[in-house]
């Protein structure tokens, strides 16, 4: 059962309800959720609540979901049925791209207390008047016509990186995609306010700033900036030591902005390009923006000027058309590709998406089989990768301890690397040599003199 409830008003001194009240968040999805629930969290210790671990028993659960995939789907229904078995006396808040897109369904999990979607998301503690558990859902929700705002998000926490959010939305209504139905149109606040942003991060004690969003090459819809432009005043910033960029569309990462990349002291080399089908008969029935030539384009102008540099690649397997030819001529293309790494998924039916009256359905075991060999190969990319880079020096950032004998951190392009712990290293940067690959799969380096 579902029950809208609306014009609940504010409530005085919320915060001496709550002094004596414990939240935990669950988060599912892509690193734009995460920073999400980060800035969602602080709202919640704002009112006086105390943050405890996921695992533990609390009086309020929010869980961020995802949807991208009927996999993803899946995984916030278990998440959310989780907390619920784990504490049946708890508030159970359900928000993110499962709640937005499939309300109906997270409500009929019995036990779900309130469900927002995109345009209430950060305003949790306004629906809570106080915390017994509700005999129906209440529901808000909105169209994704209604998602206008840019809520400003970044995740602190982690004493070293932290993701900022640049941009939400998208505009190009992929044949596959629910995106832009569950976060709007594309839309980004103004280049001033992420550099104010980026300063208070880095007053906590930041190193680096991930930039994150749906579309975040698309930046500047808004306010009649450029994604370049972005980077440029970032790359200002003095306290910022480095900065990795999200997701970047093939049409939209410009000789410009690769040429920046190669030529800051700030920026790492670090490429995520989306590719999604390695045809041009697969794109074009995706309705992507690019072809096959101009994807190569980009990775051969990248390895031009930044011969090292890490291009990490995503990949849908088994989308309708799909025929077993045009796999095959995706994964040579792919193969051939000088790239270090996949993220490879199999096709998964989104309701309201034109995809589905595609024709040629591949069989889901033969979408896995795809998705299989396309791991194969991004193992294999990405041990050659990492020994290409053997005997190089470069600069890590460490973050954690993985014992007490073993420190870790990612270099500017992102090759995970352990040394030998020492006290010091936490949140430093430090050049290092890199020496061999370790049974972890990771890379084991010298910590020269500086």
């Amino acid at each position: 059962n579902i029950s809208n409830i609306s014009n609940i008003s504010n409530i005085s001194n919320i915060s001496n309800i709550f002094t004596d009240k414990t939240v935990a968040f669950g988060t599912l999805g892509c690193k734009l959720n995460f920073s999400e629930t980060s800035t969602i969290a602080r709202s919640f210790q704002e009112q006086g609540f105390a943050r405890v671990d996921f695992k533990d028993k609390a009086d309020v659960y929010v869980i961020n979901t995802c949807s991208v995939t009927d996999s993803a789907d899946k995984k916030s229904r278990a998440m959310i049925r989780q907390v619920i078995r784990q504490n049946p006396a708890a508030f159970v808040v359900v928000v993110g791209c499962f709640a937005q897109l499939k309300p109906e369904e997270a409500a009929a999990i019995e036990g779900v207390d309130l469900i927002l979607g995109a345009n209430d998301k950060f305003n949790i503690t306004k629906y809570l008047e106080n915390l017994e558990k509700h005999t129906s859902s209440e529901v808000h929700g909105c169209t994704f016509q209604e998602i206008t705002a840019f809520q400003p998000s970044s995740s602190f926490g982690d004493r070293t990186r932290s993701f900022l959010k640049v941009q939400d939305g998208c505009n190009y209504f992929c044949t596959y995609c629910t995106i832009p139905l569950a976060r709007g149109k594309s839309r980004n606040p103004s280049i001033e306010s992420l550099v104010e942003e980026a300063k208070k991060l880095t007053a906590q004690g930041i190193k680096e700033i991930n930039l994150t969003g749906v579309n975040i090459g698309d930046f500047g819809k808004s306010t009649g900036e450029s994604f370049l432009d972005l980077l440029k005043a970032l790359e200002q910033t003095k306290e910022l030591v480095r900065i990795r960029m999200g997701s970047v569309e093939p049409n939209l990462l410009s000789d410009e902005i690769i040429t920046f990349v190669a030529n800051s002291t700030k920026l790492a080399p670090h490429f995520h390009i989306p590719l999604q089908a390695g045809t041009d008969e697969v794109l074009e029935l995706m309705k992507r923006k690019y072809n096959t030539a101009l994807f190569q384009q980009r990775v051969a102008a990248i390895r031009k000027q930044l011969p090292y540099a890490f291009i990490g690649v995503d990949v849908i397997a088994g989308m309708n058309g799909e025929s077993d030819e045009l796999f095959e001529k995706a994964f040579h293309f792919i193969k051939n590709l000088e790239v270090s790494q996949l993220h490879a998924f199999p096709y998964s039916e989104r309701a309201n998406t034109k995809a589905l009256f595609i024709e040629g359905v591949v069989p889901i075991k033969e979408r896995k089989f795809r998705t299989q060999q396309l791991i194969q190969l991004s193992e294999k990319k990405l041990h050659q990768f990492y020994r290409n880079n053997l005997g190089r020096t470069a600069t890590v950032l460490f973050e954690n301890q993985h014992d007490i004998n073993c420190a870790g951190g990612w270099t500017e392009n992102y090759i995970k690397v352990e040394t030998p712990y020492q006290n010091d290293l936490l949140n430093r940067t430090r050049l290092v040599r890199l020496k061999e690959i370790n049974g972890n799969g990771h890379v084991t380096a010298d910590i020269l003199l500086e």
